[in-house]
Parts: C-alpha cells; sequence; structure tokens
C-alpha cells in the first residue's frame, strides 16, 4: 500500500494517488497529515502543491504536521520517501534530506517542461532508470533553486546523493538549462541511504499521453521492485 500525505493546500495529492492506482497499478491511500501511524505502508509520497498556504517559507509549517514524526520514523527503518515539489521542500525542512530550496532566480513561478539527467540508479525510486537517461518531466514552482553550502554539498558528492541534474534533450548540462537557478543544476537528491528521494519536477503528471509525456512512469514504477523485493 503507497500512502500518498495530504496537507491543507495540496494540489498534487489525487495527481499522485491516480498515477500510482492507475498508472502504475499499486494499491494506494490519501494518508491525513494529522495521522501518526504508517507502519502498514509500504512506501510514502509527499505531493506537490503549496502546503499550509506557503505561509512563513515553504515547507517550514508542514515540517510540524503530525505525520512528520512516524514519517521520519518510516525513512529511518529504510521505507521509501519521494518528496515531489513542495513534498521536496517538506523533507529538506524536516531534514530528512540535505540542503533547502528557495526562489527561482527569476523571481516568478514556473509551469513548463524540462529535462533532468539520471545520476543515480539504485535509489527506491530510480531502479528503473540508467545511468546517464534523459527524462522529460513538467515542473511547477516559484522556489525550486537548490541550495546547500559547501561542506554539506562536498558530503553529498562524497555520498553520491545528487539523483538528477536538469539538462538538454541530450543530457548536456548548462545553465541555460536550468530553470531555477539550482546549484549545480540539480533537480533530485537523496539520503545516504538512498530511500528518501527529493525531487522538483512531477513525475507524476507525467504517466499517460494525454498529459504530454510518459517519462514520469519510471520514476514511480521504481517502486514495484522494492515491493516486489528485486531492487538493485
Amino acid at each position: 500500500m503507497i500512502g500518498v500525505i495530504s496537507f491543507p493546500g495540496s494540489n498534487g495529492d489525487h495527481d499522485a494517488l491516480a498515477a500510482m492506482t492507475q498508472a502504475v497499478g499499486l494499491e494506494a491511500r490519501l494518508v491525513d497529515c494529522r495521522e501518526q501511524d504508517l507502519s502498514r505502508l509500504d512506501a510514502v509520497i509527499l505531493p506537490g502543491g503549496f502546503s499550509y498556504g506557503d505561509h512563513l517559507r515553504c515547507g517550514a509549517i508542514a515540517r510540524f504536521a503530525p505525520v512528520m514524526r512516524p514519517l521520519a520514523e518510516f525513512a529511518a527503518r529504510g521505507g521509501p520517501v519521494l518528496g515531489i515539489c513542495n513534498g521536496f521542500q517538506i523533507l529538506c525542512e524536516a531534514g530528512l534530506l540535505p540542503g533547502a530550496l528557495r526562489q527561482n532566480r527569476t523571481l516568478r513561478f514556473h509551469c513548463f517542461w524540462t529535462h533532468v539527467r539520471i545520476e543515480r540508479v539504485d535509489t527506491v525510486w530510480t531502479g528503473l532508470l540508467s545511468l546517464g537517461d534523459v527524462a522529460e518531466l513538467p515542473i511547477a514552482h516559484g522556489e525550486g533553486a537548490y541550495v546547500a553550502d559547501k561542506a554539506t554539498l562536498a558530503m553529498m558528492h562524497r555520498n553520491r546523493q545528487v539523483v538528477a541534474r536538469y539538462g538538454d534533450a541530450s543530457g548536456h548540462i548548462s545553465q541555460e538549462h536550468n530553470p531555477n537557478g539550482s546549484l549545480e543544476s540539480i533537480a533530485a537528491v537523496c539520503n545516504e541511504r538512498g530511500n528518501v528521494v527529493g525531487l522538483m519536477p512531477h513525475p507524476e503528471r507525467a504517466c499517460d499521453p494525454l498529459l504530454g509525456g510518459m517519462d514520469g512512469l519510471k520514476f514511480l514504477r521504481s517502486a514495484l521492485l522494492f515491493t516486489s523485493g528485486e531492487q538493485r
């Protein structure tokens, strides 16, 4: 069973739920942010949106929701956790992922399709991808610029915690194709263990040709490897 946490202001929760049940074919349910028992879940998704209206700072209030304590325990046990967009921001605020997200360099909300190059394939959420694969995924955020201090970034490089970077359709990385000003064009990161991943683009909105693309399916279907015990 996949749990999709719903916070006040979430707007990607039903998208993620539909993607997991209809496109991936797994059982899934919405998890109210006040719930405190995640023991029956196989994986958890924190969806996109504007949790608590993004007051104070994106994810700053959601970080204190009751569900976050059991989520931290779930992650510590090795449970798969995927934070998409606002979910990524929440995981950083909660200290489950390194770094932080700040305003796009344009100071504008961005909503368009981007390309990301896969940098790590041995996480729970990238098991069906290959190193160097390029995925086309949509973004929809105002605070998507990933930042980290030098010490944190050095640690991340040592632990291979960069999961994906923004680039062009051929996988070339450049500032021209960095949509929000992220440090080193970082689009996705993971924890040291690789079971918690934060991704700014929306894979759940790229699971059907009618939506414009199918590249998001490989991220979400990777959970099948974990639930079936076939992970790399």
